[in-house]
């Protein structure tokens, strides 16, 4: 599947606010063509999950598909992040973090997302 892909794929909770600023900001950023974003809630997202093995019922970290498999946590963040010429060399300073703590901070954000910075009953991401 990874070879037939013409843009990388981030999925997404579509209903957190966070993910959908950070979408927002990649969108900004990023070229058109680079990126495809999925809410984990849709159709399209419940089938990219079930064929990666990740569990459908809730995401725990943005994913990203790409030519090299897929990507989790800090790693894929970062990757994401690295996609950007204009914060590349951002992202290539971050790494060399230990992914033990990148993945820290990774964790207690994606597991407090919801509480510091709530909630939508929809994405309320407006793709072009």
């Amino acid at each position: 599947m990874e070879s037939l892909l013409r843009k990388s794929i981030i999925i997404f909770d579509g209903e957190c606010n966070l993910c959908n600023g950070v979408v927002g900001w990649l969108m900004k950023f990023a070229n058109d063509d680079l990126f495809e974003f999925i809410p984990f809630q849709s159709p399209k997202g419940q089938q990219l999950l079930k064929s990666f093995d990740y569990p459908t019922e809730q995401l725990e970290t943005v994913i990203l598909i790409d030519e090299n498999g897929s990507h989790t946590h800090s790693d894929g963040f970062l990757k994401i992040v690295a996609k950007i010429p204009k914060w590349k060399r951002v992202a290539a300073l971050l790494v060399f973090v230990p992914r033990i703590i990148r993945d820290a901070i990774y964790t207690l954000a994606s597991r407090n997302r919801v509480k510091w910075f709530g909630q939508s009953k929809s994405c309320t991401i407006n793709f072009r």
